[in-house]
This record gives structure tokens, sequence and C-alpha cells, in this order.
């Protein structure tokens, strides 16, 4: 067996839908389940997912309070009026700001915006900065991809003689802002049809609102924030990431060309993966390590020279960005496995002082990856007395709802059910760590802390063609709420397999059914190799792909996981290594067993290890458990029974058969009737034999070994057909006729001899059999398996 790393949840789609859905869109049945998979349940709501350049954004004055806004702003243009946009430090922010400013500008706005630091300012809207504002003769203050938790500051802008609007999409609090106009889908009461738009998708409604048409051009700014911010990926928010990725490959705007290059992609390649993996993080790093202008600045530059310098200076703080992320996760890590270990600990808070508070966020998300359990990372102020974090979380646990039952240790935080941003009195930490953990206790199953794969169906290598992946990918751009499809492939036979990599740290392998095969990789998946044997049906998850190599397309899956539900065989039958080998089996899985004491002295190292069982007798084979383990054959048993009792009825998930035995030519060693008959005739021709002196001189003339003598000769002694005494043997005078299997050293090694025949000189297939016929696999592990699947 081999079992697989997360719980793997393939998705029902209703049959009657999906062929609906296929037969009208001319589509496959894996592509048509795709789409019932995301609740698209008609052809008309599959044709608009499809088709997004077909499909058209909602009228921007359906939102709440846009007219208030949009008059206020325009009012302000008119007279001149001070504009300051206050944006947020991450990607939506900058993506926010940047769709804002731009529009103002083109409205010939007297606008400039604010971003706060990270570190002298925190999150959000703040007194500070908004007395600098009045100062400096701000008369309309807009908030973008924040201030709906900034109730204290909305009250010090009415104050200050500002008017105050607010674009958000943050979860509302139990108390909104006094504000002239909150701009933000989920507000009670908000008609809005469409109420998962990022912080950018709010600011872009605003800016079509104002430029009286669609701002076809913004859309690939929008796309940025959209996707970065990890919001659903329907409805708008579709449209604007489709039809801003379809922008970005085309785009002249400077900044975005700078970024796009110091990503790695090729422009007319990139997605939405680009977006998330290559430009959004280095949007990131300016606000995580200081301050945010810069990357305003680089989406809005106007000449490349400006642009190629900016990006520079970005990439050199992304680069900056992973080694310190990668220094703080692993203190997390430490900090977790020593202080607060995850068997005890439903919900993950660790913290240190020193810590840069701008990537915490990122270390949250390490150790969800790495513990699988709610994660909050802080970074200490001693001088302050504050701790500033941020948190992930898994499917079960809302961090919104469950921070929220802590109000009154937080000050100040915000977020999504899925992640959270806080700041906190140091000394409230160890408060806070112990509510969530009682909270994670009333709302968490162990079953909750191992992660879960969502799969959209399961696939036979027969019907996985180009056709089928291309249809697939019209579901792109993927994201959250429509993520990239993961399918099942089970129990395949593995055609071929092997680790490849500079380090060998990735698989590659072969899968294959009947006549149909598709080519697999995994990365960081080499380690999978030693643990499939080859007889294993195996089943994978992944995602599917085209392979083009020299001109050349074909179906590829890239394997996210593996398992193996049926015992395994793994034949180490004179494998050399034997400590090496036996050291690479996970030992607390493994059951060694010897049966003979010379081998525990041939490989000295058993002596070391706690697993080590060594069986003499029947009744200690019957009484070793072995059900759901690994076993370890090391040497050959010393009789059939042994080995019968050891393995019958038991459900071992894996053998490993070494079966070392002294004797290395052990098959030339079991005489015939025809080597009887010549010895008999030699001892009755030459009267008494010294076989101490001559025996070897024999063995020679015959091309036997010596043992092939003197086992001869003990099997004549006990059927009474010789006498042997010192050293001399001779025939027994009226020696009754008796069969050779009489003997009793004759039935013992004819009986090891034919053990050894089907343990030791039999093919793959012929062991695995021989082990089958002996232990079935029990029910238990068939229910278990069922989880799996």
């Amino acid at each position: 067996m081999l079992k697989p790393r997360t719980r793997w949840n393939v998705q029902s789609a209703d049959s009657h839908i999906v062929e609906t859905l296929a037969g009208q869109l001319h589509l496959t049945s894996l592509a048509a389940t795709l789409l019932a998979n995301r609740g698209l349940k008609t052809v008309e709501e599959a044709q608009s997912f499809l088709f997004t350049n077909k499909d058209s954004f909602h009228d921007p004055f359906l939102m709440k309070d846009m007219n208030i806004a949009a008059d206020r702003i325009k009012k302000a243009i008119s007279n001149n009026e001070k504009i300051r946009i206050f944006g947020d430090y991450d990607a939506d922010g900058v993506s926010s700001t940047t769709v804002m400013m731009t529009a103002l500008n083109r409205l010939g706005a007297n606008a400039d915006f604010y971003i706060p630091n990270r570190f002298t300012e925190g999150y959000g809207p703040n007194e500070m900065a908004f007395r600098r504002a009045a100062n400096e003769g701000v008369k309309l203050m807009i908030t973008v991809d924040t201030g709906i938790s900034a109730v204290a500051e909305a009250r010090i802008a009415k104050e200050l003689g500002m008017d105050y609007i607010i674009t958000d999409h943050h979860e509302p609090g139990p108390e909104l802002p006094e504000a002239l106009a909150i701009i933000h889908p989920k507000i009670e009461g908000n008609p809005y049809p469409f109420k998962d738009l990022a912080g950018v998708g709010v600011a872009f409604k605003l800016a079509h609102a104002l430029l009286g048409e669609l701002p076809e051009d913004l859309l690939e700014i929008a796309a940025i924030g959209t996707i970065a911010d990890l919001v659903p990926l329907f409805g708008e928010n579709r449209l604007i990431a489709a039809r801003g990725i379809a922008g970005l490959r085309e785009t002249k705007r400077p900044g975005l060309v700078s970024l796009i290059k110091k990503s790695g992609t090729k422009q007319q390649e990139l997605n939405e993966e680009s977006i998330g993996f290559g430009m959004a993080p280095r949007i990131n790093a300016a606000g995580r390590l200081g301050d945010a202008d810069p990357a305003v600045d680089l989406l809005m530059a106007e000449d490349a020279e400006t642009a190629d310098s900016i990006a520079d200076e970005i990439d050199a703080m992304n680069k900056e960005r992973q080694a310190i992320v990668q220094t703080t996760s692993e203190e997390a890590i430490r900090q977790v496995e020593e202080l607060y270990p995850p068997e005890d600990n439903g919900v993950l808070i660790v913290g240190q002082e020193g810590w840069n508070s701008g990537i915490v966020g990122i270390v949250a998300s390490k150790l969800v990856e790495r513990f699988y359990r709610p994660a909050i990372v802080l970074s200490f102020d001693r001088e302050k007395g504050l701790a500033k974090g941020s948190a992930r979380s898994i499917m079960g646990f809302d961090l919104f709802k469950n921070l929220s039952e802590c109000r009154d240790l937080l000050p100040h935080f915000g977020g999504h059910p899925m992640a959270a941003g806080m700041t906190l009195k140091i000394e409230d930490v160890a408060e806070l760590r112990s509510r969530l953990n009682a909270l994670a206790k009333e709302q968490l199953t162990e079953e909750d802390f191992m992660p879960v794969t969502m799969l959209d169906g399961v696939a036979a290598i027969e019907d996985i063609s180009i056709q089928t992946i291309e249809e697939m990918n019209l579901l792109a751009p993927f994201g959250m709420g429509n993520p990239k499809p993961k399918i099942l492939i089970e129990k395949s036979e593995i055609a071929g397999i092997r680790k490849i990599g500079a380090n060998q740290n990735h698989l590659k392998l072969q899968l294959k059914k009947n006549e149909s095969a598709l080519d697999g990789v995994g990365f960081n998946l080499g380690h999978k190799f030693d643990h499939l044997s080859p007889l294993a049906k195996v089943s994978v998850i992944g995602e599917l792909s085209v392979n083009e190599w020299n001109n050349v397309r074909k179906p590829q899956i890239f394997l996210a996981d593996l398992a193996v539900e049926q015992w395994q065989l793994f034949d180490y039958r004179g494998l050399n290594g034997a400590e090496k080998w036996l050291g690479a089996i996970p030992a607390e899985s493994r059951k060694t067993v010897v049966f003979s004491e010379d081998t525990i002295t041939h490989y000295p190292f058993l002596q070391e290890i706690d697993d080590l069982v060594h069986i003499k007798e029947d009744h200690e084979a019957e009484e070793l458990m072995l059900d759901g383990s690994y076993l370890v054959l090391m040497d050959m048993p010393t009789g059939r029974s042994l080995i019968e009792k050891l393995i019958s009825g038991k459900s071992p998930e894996r053998i490993y058969a070494h079966f070392y035995h002294q004797q290395e030519n052990f098959l030339s060693t079991m005489p015939t009737r025809d080597h009887f008959k010549w010895f008999y005739a030699y001892i009755s021709k030459r009267g008494p034999l010294d076989i101490k002196r001559y025996g070897d001189d024999i063995a020679k003339y015959r091309g036997w070994s010596r043992d092939t003598i003197d086992f001869i000769s003990k099997v004549f002694f006990e059927l009474d057909f010789v006498t042997i005494e010192n050293g001399l043997i001779m025939l027994a005078q009226n020696a009754s006729k008796r069969d050779l299997s009489e003997s009793e050293s004759f039935k013992g090694k004819k009986e090891q001899f034919e053990l050894e025949k089907e343990l030791v000189y039999s093919s793959y297939q012929q062991l695995f059999d021989w082990f089958s016929q002996l232990a079935h696999e029990a029910s238990d592990l068939e229910e278990e398996t069922k989880q799996w699947i």
C-alpha cells in the first residue's frame, strides 16, 4: 500500500446536467463535469462562463452610494479641490490606487495618493495621515481596498472638514464608519448583484461611473489585484481577470511591460499563474519591506527607462523578501515544534521580536501548508508593547468570524474567512491563543486537520486527449472558486518509472491501462520512487496539460499525489547495502524478521534496530501482529510452516523480501536419486571408505560440493544403509529396502530446497502470487482505503 498525503474528495456532478451541457455545448463529458461542479446548471450559465467576450459588466450605479460618490468627486474636480486617494500596501491596494489615480488624472483632477507605511503606521486609515492631509489642503479623501473598519478615523475626517468616501471589499464589522459614501458590495442594503469584487474591482466600478464608459484599458491593472487577492473568479471577477489577462498580453504600458519581463514571463504566454506567482509578489515586495509607493509609480510609469529602473528596484526587494521569508519560516516552524506542537494546538499562534511584519502573512501560509492548522504569525514590538500579524486558515474555520469573538483583545483587525490581519497587545497573545484553541476544539474534528484535495472527477486514461485538455482550459482563468481542475486516474499499471532532476527529486512515470498510456511528472515526488513496486496498481491525482516537444503534442498529467490500495511486494533478493536500504524503510511501520542467528551475525547492525523480531518457533510466527505493517524478511525460514504461520491470514501493507542465505549455490546441493545410486555403488565397490580423508577428492571428481557427500552419507546412515565409525563408512549387512523420503534429513532438505526454489529463485510475479495465496487484504484496510478516495 501507499497512502496519499491528503484526503481525496471527488465531487459528484448531476449526471443529467452533465449530459445536457455536453450535448448542447458539444463538450466531452469531463469538461461538462467541470462546469457542473462549479455550479453552472444551465447551458446559458455555462456559455456566459466560457465566453467572457460576450458577457457584460453590471451598471456601476446599481452600487449603493455610487451616485453620491460620483457627484462629489465630479464637484471636487470642477472646483479644483485637492483629492487624495488612500490605498493599501498589497497588490490589490496598489492596483486599486493605480486605477483610481488613472481615472482621476483623465478627468483633470487635482489628485495624489497616499499609502501608509506598514511598519510606522500599520494597516488602514490612521489619524496622523488624516491630519497631515488636512494640513496639506485635502478636501476629499477616498479610500481604496481599505477603510471599512476605520470607524474612529471617519470621525476624525469629519472633524477636520474633509469629505470621506470609502471603497472597500473587506468584511464589514458591526459598526460602519460615518462617511459621505461607502462603496462596498457586501454592506447591508446594497442591491448590487455581485458581492465578491476585490478592492480593485470596487475601484474599477467607481472609475467606470466617473468616466461614463467602461475603461477597458484599466482591466489589465484590475486583473492583477483581482487575481492576487484570491477572490472567487466568478461573475465580474472572471470578466476582469479574463479580459485583463488578454489586455496584459498586448499591453504597451511601460510599467507592466517591465514587470512582466522581470517576472520571467513571455508576454504572449502570460496567464493567471504568471500574475499570481510572478507579478503580484514583486508588487507586494515594496509594501512588505518599506513604502509601497514605488509599486504605484511603476504601474503608472509613462516611459520605459523609468519603468525599468523601478522594476529593477522592486525585483531586488522581492529577492530580499524571499530570503527573509525563508529565515522567518524556519524560526516559526521551530517555535511551533518546540513550544506549541500541533497535537496540542488546533490554532497555531507564534510570534517573535524582530520578525518583519510585512512577510508574516506568507509565513502563516507556510505554517498552514506544513501543519494544516489555522495559523497566526505575529511580529512583536516590545517598545510599544504591540503584536502585529497576519492569519491564514483551513477549511471549516472562519477566521473573521472567530476573531470577531475576540474583539475585546483586538483593537484593530479585519479580513476574510480564510485570511486576516490584526494588532493586539503582546500581553494578550496568550489569551488569544487560549480562546481560539477553545473555539477550534468546538468546531474542528481530527478529520478536519487532514488536508483535503478537491477533485473534479475520475478520468480513464483512454479518455484523456488533446481535445479534452483544450476544452478544460476553456474554464481559465483559474483561481478561487474556479480552481485549476484536478482529476483522479484509478488503478493504472506502471509502464515505466524513474527519478529525474539534478538532485533526483522529481518523478517521471508512464501510466498504462489496456492499450492506452499517459506520461506523468511529479515535482518533488522523487521520494515516492522507492514506495512503488513493479506490479502496483497506482491511483494518481493531478492536473492535465499538453506537453509539446519537437513539434509533437501529447497529453500528460502533473502529479499532485499517488496512492496504492493493495499490498505491495518489494524484491530485495540479492540486493547489497542492506543497512542502507533497510534504513530507508519507514521505521514506524517496519517489522524486521530473521529466522537464523547466522543472519544477525552476518548483519551486526540488526542488533541496533528496535523492530527486529527473531522467530524460531511456529507459535512465535503465528502470534506476530502484521496488519498494516511493512514486513521485512531478512533471511530464509528454516521450514515452510514458519513462514506460513507468519503470513497466513494477515495483512501487511508491504513485504520486503531479501532472503539472505549462506549457501550461495543451494540448488546444486540437493542430490538427485542418481547421486545416491552412484555413491552407494562406489561404497559397495571400494569397501570401507574414510570419508574424512577422501570426501573432498570424491566431490571434486564428481563435480559435487563436499556438502553433497556429507548429506548423502547422513541420509544413508538414517536409513540404516551404512554404518559410520571414526569417519569410516561401509555398507550395512542385510539392509532393508527403504525409500529416501523416510530419512528426516532428506525430507527436511527437500522441503528446504522446494521452499528456496519458490522464494529465492522464483520470478517476481511467482513470488507475488505465492505471498498472495497466503495473505489476504483485511476488510478494515479496504475500509481505510475508501476514506482516501
